[in-house]
């Protein structure tokens, strides 16, 4: 069992790390990255089933520690990208999006407050009740999902376990958003009458991807969402969800940089007029 669960979780940290850096952390990175860890799940849910466990203290720390380690992955992603698919625009929204995202945590710590203080004191007197199958106490404060789940592969705390290891990375997260925020206040004040993008919105969002993949902001550093943001209050224009924009960008069946290659076609064809 250890020999297949570190290979397993060594492949999933890896092949995750891969696809962060090849999509640059965006939401299509959370959305390959959750959908990877269901599939790696399912890979670990029919090597149990099959092989079954040859004690009760392996079963035990199966579901106390290895699928949590994994299941938290899968919990993690899919809240990063529920949080920034969901994130408004404008400083003052997002600060509050963040904060009330935050309350969120504190409020499921509260809750299973005292499941907290056994797992965080690696107590296991209760091992045998929370992470044995078929062994769930209902005196026990159990969620309503332990009785939906599949029984062969979930115990009646396990999910718990998972729940807390990725609520402190996805405040981390947060925390690092908002810090972020500090260090990197939005731009000017809005104003009306200063310029004005004329341009398609789609244009736009073609240079604000190019500029930030070739990371002339900050060494590459700064979120796109923030240079997005940036480009708004400069340009006095709304790109809506820009994140869309450039999906449909790179799905378009002809160039994929339109609006770059008129850029420099345009710019080519001046300077060459000049030389003339």
């Amino acid at each position: 069992m250890n020999k297949f669960y570190n290979e397993t979780l060594s492949k999933l940290e890896t092949t995750i790390n891969e696809i962060e850096l090849e999509a640059e952390r965006s939401i299509l990175a959370y959305e390959s990255a959750v959908e990877y860890i269901v599939k790696t799940l399912s890979e670990v849910k029919d090597f149990v089933i099959e092989r079954g466990f040859k004690s009760v203290d392996e079963e035990i720390n199966f579901f106390k520690c290895m699928k949590p380690s994994i299941v938290s992955k899968l919990i993690y992603y899919n809240a990063i990208y529920k949080i920034e698919t969901k994130k408004p625009y404008g400083e003052k929204p997002v600060r509050k999006y963040l904060n009330n995202e935050l309350k969120k945590l504190k409020k499921y710590f509260d809750n299973n407050l005292e499941f907290y203080k056994y797992y965080r004191t690696n107590s296991s007197y209760l091992d045998h009740k929370y992470f044995l199958r078929g062994k769930h106490d209902i005196k026990l404060s159990l969620d309503t999902y332990y009785f939906q789940s599949d029984h062969t592969f979930s115990t009646s705390h396990d999910y718990k376990v998972a729940k807390i290891i990725a609520n402190d990375l996805i405040q981390v997260y947060i925390e690092d958003q908002l810090n972020s925020m500090d260090k990197h206040p939005s731009a000017m004040p809005l104003d009306k009458e200063g310029i004005t993008w004329t341009g398609t919105k789609a244009g736009l969002t073609e240079l604000i991807y190019a500029l930030h993949y070739q990371a002339v902001f900050d060494n590459g550093n700064t979120d796109i969402r923030i240079i997005a943001q940036y480009f708004e209050t400069v340009f006095n224009v709304d790109l809506g969800d820009f994140y869309h924009t450039y999906l449909e960008i790179k799905n378009r069946k002809n160039s994929r940089t339109k609006f770059l290659d008129n850029l420099r076609d345009g710019l080519s064809g001046r300077m060459d007029d000049q030389d003339e």
